[in-house]
């Protein structure tokens, strides 16, 4: 099956699911596995060159709803022919879960996709259980866009990535999954620790000085403490199971003590060891 990807969280999933070479194309933002990155570039997500996607002749096409304009993309496709799914738009760590199933199922790898969507929920249940043991939960802000400052709500992922990793989203009180807020706002809420992660933009690239310049920074409790964190936005900001990369990070930054660590790089659905020790544990549970 020739396959292409129009969104960098479709391509994990493909990648995770063993079809990273069945891939013949993908957007210009999908930056993992690495083996992909030689493939044909067909520009960024909401502005998908249909021309170079039909002269690629895919047998599938995995597209997304996830960001508006998006339905550009999908009504070209409808408009030239070209087969496609669309991989639905996760809220939670479950329906991240659910589109691994989704995805093996268009793609002839369900038998895989079932292996791999028990250990990704074993991991999760492993980190409910480590996240029991905090006395304590630490309260987080997010922040994934400066100007105007956005930050994830309660249907957001982000937020159950924040309680199993034994802390509390401090805007968990707004429903919404995006909630665009003011820097005072924030202040306020005097969150003890401050991740950054901006969509699209790499860590390298982020400056802790465009924070640290803002009014009464100095009054916040995670700037005082030291713990403003500058981290890798594809771990939090994409739905696909590197977000079980991004939650076993900031547990580690959070509670050392009680969480395993993390090691950069390393793959928690792809580490046998990691996965192996949580069977270990749980049958002694």
């Amino acid at each position: 099956m020739k396959l292409i990807s129009i969104c960098p969280s479709n391509t994990e999933l493909a990648a995770y699911l063993g079809l990273a070479p069945s891939l013949i194309g993908v957007d210009d933002f999908s930056d993992w596995p690495a083996e992909i990155s030689g493939l044909p570039r067909l520009g960024p997500d909401l502005n998908i060159d249909m021309d170079k996607v039909e002269a690629l002749q895919p047998d599938l096409v995995l597209a997304s709803l996830s960001v508006p304009g998006m339905e550009r993309n999908i009504e070209e496709l409808e408009k030239r022919n070209i087969p496609y799914m669309i991989v639905p738009n996760p809220k939670t760590l479950k329906e991240v879960g659910d589109c691994i199933l989704f995805v093996g199922k268009v793609t002839n790898t369900s038998e895989k996709a079932e292996q791999l969507f028990e250990k990704f929920n074993r991991i999760l249940s492993f980190y409910e259980s480590l996240s029991h043991q905090v006395g304590r939960p630490k309260s987080l802000y997010w922040e994934w866009w400066a100007k105007p400052i956005f930050t994830p709500g309660a249907a957001n992922w982000l937020t159950e990535i924040s309680r199993l990793a034994g802390g509390r989203n401090v805007f968990e009180d707004r429903p919404e999954a995006s909630v665009q807020t003011d820097w005072d706002d924030v202040k306020e809420r005097n969150p003890e620790v401050i991740c950054v992660v901006w969509v699209g933009i790499h860590k390298k690239k982020v400056n802790p000085k465009v924070i640290l310049k803002r009014p009464g920074w100095e009054e916040i409790e995670a700037i005082q403490n030291d713990q403003l964190y500058i981290l890798d936005e594809p771990l939090y900001c994409r739905p696909s199971p590197l977000l079980l990369n991004g939650l076993a990070q900031i547990a580690y930054i959070l509670h050392p003590d009680i969480y395993p660590p993390y090691e950069e790089g390393k793959d928690l659905l792809m580490d046998f060891k990691f996965f192996k020790k949580i069977v270990r544990r749980r049958s002694v549970c």
